[in-house]
């Protein structure tokens, strides 16, 4: 399934609802049965896509840890979209106010 199949099949409420850059970081990872580094892809205030050959199934709680520039931004989140040996969507949970207004800065997403 494409990104753009996958985002089709979803209804508008669970859709992505911030806009991405493409952005590869190494962020650290802790998920379901998984643990460990993996790249993101893109990156936005609300989400991250990363790739990861680890089986993360849909709806999994996972903390990620990661330097975007000078800070280190921990955060947990729920894996939103998987796509089994490549990687997973995930819509963060609990970014702070203050990482989400560093990010949109860091990202020129405002």
């Amino acid at each position: 399934m494409t990104e753009k199949d996958f985002a089709e099949a979803l209804s508008p409420s669970e859709r992505r609802k911030s806009d991405r850059k493409k952005l590869i970081i190494d962020v650290k990872f802790e998920g379901g049965d998984a643990t460990g580094i993996a790249n993101t892809r893109d990156i936005g205030v609300g989400g991250l896509y990363m790739t990861t050959s680890a089986p993360l199934a849909m709806g999994t709680p996972i903390f990620m840890k990661m330097s975007v520039g000078e800070r280190e931004i921990s955060f947990s989140g729920i894996v939103a979209y998987t796509d089994p040996g490549q990687g997973v969507g995930v819509r963060f949970q609990d970014i702070s106010k203050e990482d989400e207004s560093f990010l949109r800065k860091e990202l020129e997403l405002e």
